[in-house]
């Protein structure tokens, strides 16, 4: 591994789902880090993670995985870090990064921040990237081109840290923002949250309906519910988690929203179309306007391929 490309010395995962794993994926294809631990506890998951073979060394106690890192990224679920940076604080080096890929940094700010020993220098992040895929063996280097990764320090962060984190960002791939805690959590409750929260619900209330069974749902799933469906598959426990610690700026999205649909729902029972078309029109715009931002594709089935395609490729 080349010396001059290496930003990190080690890198400790605490968690190795899929973010967790793609971010060990993108980090050696990159040669960010001349060492790449994980902590994982669960046997039966160390074993997925050892046949995937992203670490250098995989640990089922937090210490020996943390010992000599100089960055540490929190890749759990939410409801688990206050926790988390409780047991790690003792055996972080001193000068070293701690980050996280949490959805919402609010809460997380309010459960880590005070965690976190003198010396360490916690910078909260979000990279916005997925799959409805979950687990070690779930990631893969490219998950992050071409995607965000959000920063949001507290006032009085190191420079030098933060600089070392937006330079390991673009090295892996995602183009990097900065901004406030509170306002990342306004903007990914109406871009993630709400969303995901609608998929989980239509494809509940299709399941729920007694007059269409299950297997008619399944059969029948045109590309707009079976789109509800791929949402709708993400990890249960990671989206519990964020509506519980977003909880104030996804009522407010879904306040908005409900009225929005309300109106929507006028127009539907008093047949306007103009209101209708006008509509359709303008979230037209925003769709393309999404591709042209490079944050999707306009290739057909939104250029998604075969997960044995996926897994062919280097990485």
């Amino acid at each position: 591994m080349s010396g001059t490309s290496v930003i990190f010395e080690k890198i400790a995962l605490i968690g190795a789902g899929l973010i967790g794993s793609s971010i060990a994926h993108a980090s050696r294809r990159a040669g960010l880090a001349a060492h790449i631990a994980a902590y994982i506890p669960r046997e039966s998951t160390r074993a997925r993670a050892a046949e995937a073979g992203f670490a250098d060394s995989l640990h089922a106690e937090l210490a020996p995985a943390l010992a000599g890192a100089d960055l540490v990224v929190l890749a759990t679920p939410l409801g688990t870090f206050a926790e988390l940076s409780l047991q790690a604080a003792p055996h972080l080096l001193p000068g070293a990064i701690v980050t996280d890929v949490g959805s919402v940094k609010g809460t997380v700010i309010r459960d880590v921040a005070p965690n976190i020993p003198s010396g360490v220098h916690f910078i909260p992040g979000h990279p916005v990237a997925g799959t409805e895929e979950s687990g070690p063996d779930a990631g893969f280097a490219e998950l992050f081109d071409g995607r965000w990764c959000i920063l949001t320090p507290l006032p009085g962060t190191d420079k030098r840290a933060l600089e070392k984190l937006k330079n390991f960002w673009p090295r892996c791939g995602s183009d990097v923002e900065v901004m406030d805690a509170k306002h990342h959590d306004l903007v990914l409750a109406i871009t993630s949250h709400v969303p995901h929260l609608i998929a989980y619900n239509i494809v509940g209330t299709a399941a729920d309906l007694e007059t269409v069974t299950q297997s008619e749902v399944i059969k029948y799933s045109a590309s707009g519910f079976r789109d509800f469906t791929r949402i709708a598959a993400s990890d249960p426990t990671m989206w519990r988690d964020i509506f519980l610690n977003n909880r104030d700026a996804v009522l407010e999205m879904l306040g908005r929203f409900n009225e929005d649909l309300a109106a929507l729902q006028r127009a539907v029972r008093w047949g306007d179309g103009d209101a209708l078309f006008n509509l359709f029109t303008r979230t037209r715009a925003i769709r393309r306007s999404v591709v042209e931002a490079g944050q999707d594709t306009p290739e057909p089935n939104f250029g998604r391929v075969p997960r044995t395609t996926r897994s062919s490729d280097p990485s």
